[in-house]
């Protein structure tokens, strides 16, 4: 187990007590693990009141703030709070308004927060309880009333905070609180499981092929495993599954809130809100708003949940009213023109259909060093992985088939090529390798602009601007262990056999052999530039995969001729 801790035994409180350093409008009992809103003397409102096992940040700490918690009650990893904890809070926020408590479905929880209010209201404190038990994957196992409350509780939580600080009475907040959950359902699924600082492993196993429906949200096996599936899939699944639950029908409108589960990046979520709203759309769900991120999470677990509420006026009207707590995104409008047509000018060129003799020649030559680039893409990966970040076999492959599907016209002459090879890798490759590349073609036909067929020399030159060009963009020099090791060694093995009287087509063979030195020798080079240099001594001995790349193409180049 690795954890950025210090004891297991103390995780909470300073988890907290660095979660309340970080949030001026919060303060953190010195007693218990329980984190309130600073509220004015005057505020007469309800206090609203949630919490649980630790393990789920940001909640339930993050949501305490204007329109929604006024007290986050926090026990030890995935445990609830004790009913003292619970007590506490109560006592230090609720008044003459009262308190409405938001409970997950979770014995403990029920247990301890229920003695707290029984308590409470024997000392005065009116108390009501609203409890959430969205979780529909157990549809098929209990009863509604035992099913387990999961990651929609923030939306509840949302809901009873505005209709607090709306000013409604205890009853009416709690009344919308109970309403909201009647017509919530949530379900999750998980890639793998999560570690439990006190365990010190992980709660569940699945192979490297599974996935699983269902899970709660303290490190527990879900209700079933099933095969890995794609965004839309697991998407489709889940969805359906909450649809039949809350027995939805087309024109219903719906909240919905993607929200991850610890270790599920942001792109993988926003796929996944992706999925579900053209999954939505499909079956004629209206999404009034949506929320993507992490809300309700299980320590470091993979995977994500997805939670559809009902909604009327009424309440887009309460999760539309403001509040501000360290993780409410506030929004969740969406977006009704996401896509922007662009309109683009006409294309000259496509009147040329065919290439010159020279255009031909220089498609031919770029087309057998794209297809050696695709050959040489598990090396060049292998290469790069070592010395950066892996992606370098993966780039050129984008870039190599890009230039394969150009059209007859793209190469009518030599520097028509050259600069649709610039257009066409800019727009496949991303990373550095495109710039790159697209600048050094770009120069190139700059070089050659007017010439219909250039003669050896003015290949040179053009190879010469495009290796300065690169030089330029990146800041880099000979000798830093970058493409520029092959390439400056390639341009001058070619001028040196032309101006030794050798043929074209032996200046091509010195300059494959200037390229593979170089590139050779970029492994007894100390990195000075890319990512590699990041990595000091670990790089040496290993050659630069991008100089490898160029050694490949052009000995491509050689073995195309004529």
């Amino acid at each position: 187990m690795k954890k950025i801790i210090n004891d297991p035994r103390h995780v909470v409180r300073e988890m907290l007590e660095g979660a309340v350093s970080r949030s001026p409008g919060q303060a953190l009992l010195s007693d218990q693990n329980v984190v309130v809103r600073k509220r004015n003397d005057g505020d007469s409102t309800v206090a609203i009141l949630s919490g649980g096992g630790s393990g789920h940040e940001p909640a339930h700490a993050g949501y305490v703030g204007e329109g929604l918690l006024a007290a986050a009650i926090a026990g030890d990893v995935f445990t609830s709070p004790s009913v003292d904890a619970v007590l506490a809070a109560l006592r230090v926020v609720g008044g003459p308004a009262g308190a409405v408590l938001v409970v997950k479905n979770y014995t403990g929880d029920r247990l301890n927060f229920g003695l707290a209010a029984e308590i409470a209201r024997s000392e005065g404190i009116p108390v009501e309880v609203v409890t959430v038990a969205d979780d529909v994957a157990l549809r098929d196992t209990v009863t509604p009333d035992k099913r387990r409350g999961i990651a929609g509780t923030v939306l509840i939580h949302k809901v009873v905070g505005a209709a607090s600080a709306a000013g409604k009475p205890l009853a009416e907040v709690a009344a919308s609180g109970r309403r909201a959950a009647a017509g919530l359902g949530s379900m999750g699924v998980a890639l793998g499981s999560c570690t439990v600082p006190a365990a010190g492993r992980p709660g569940f196993e699945l192979g490297e092929q599974e996935v699983e429906y269902g899970l709660g949200i303290h490190g527990e096996p879900g209700v079933r495993k099933g095969p890995i599936a794609t965004a839309d899939g697991l998407a489709d699944t889940v969805l359906a599954a909450i649809i039949d639950d809350l027995a939805l029908t087309r024109g219903q409108q719906v909240a919905l809130l993607v929200n991850g589960l610890g270790a599920t990046p942001p792109m993988e979520l926003d796929i996944l809100l992706r999925s579900a709203l053209r999954f939505l759309e499909a079956r004629g769900m209206e999404v009034a708003r949506a929320w993507c991120g992490n809300f309700l999470t299980a320590l470091d677990m993979p995977g994500a949940s997805l939670s559809l509420m009902k909604v009327d006026d009424e309440l887009l009207a309460l999760l539309d009213a403001p509040a501000s707590a360290p993780a409410w995104p506030g929004g969740g409008k969406l977006n009704d023109a996401p896509v922007l047509q662009v309109e683009h000018a006409p294309d000259e060129a496509l009147a040329i259909t065919a290439p010159t003799p020279m255009g031909d020649a220089v498609r031919k030559a770029s087309h057998a060093a794209a297809r050696a680039l695709l050959a040489a893409e598990d090396e060049l990966t292998e290469l790069d992985t070592k010395a950066g970040d892996g992606d370098l076999g993966a780039s050129l492959r984008r870039g190599a088939e890009a230039i394969l599907e150009l059209p007859d016209h793209a190469w009518h002459t030599p520097a028509m090529a050259l600069r649709n090879m610039a257009d066409a890798v800019r727009k496949a490759i991303g990373g550095s390798s495109g710039p790159f590349y697209a600048t050094g073609l770009m120069r190139a036909a700059r070089e050659l602009d007017g010439v219909d067929d250039p003669q050896p020399l003015q290949w040179h030159d053009a190879l010469l601007a495009a290796t300065n060009a690169i030089a330029e963009l990146g800041g880099a020099k000979a000798g830093d262990r970058t493409m520029l090791d092959a390439l400056y060694p390639a341009a001058r093995g070619y001028k040196e056999a032309l101006d030794a009287g050798m043929s074209a087509s032996q200046a091509l063979e010195a300059m494959h052999a200037g390229a593979s030195r170089g590139a050779d020798e970029t492994a007894t080079l100390r990195a000075n530039a890319g990512r590699a240099a990041y990595l000091g001594e670990r790089v040496m001995g290993i050659a630069d995969g991008g100089a490898v790349a160029v050694a490949i193409w052009v000995g491509a180049l050689c073995e195309s001729r004529d």
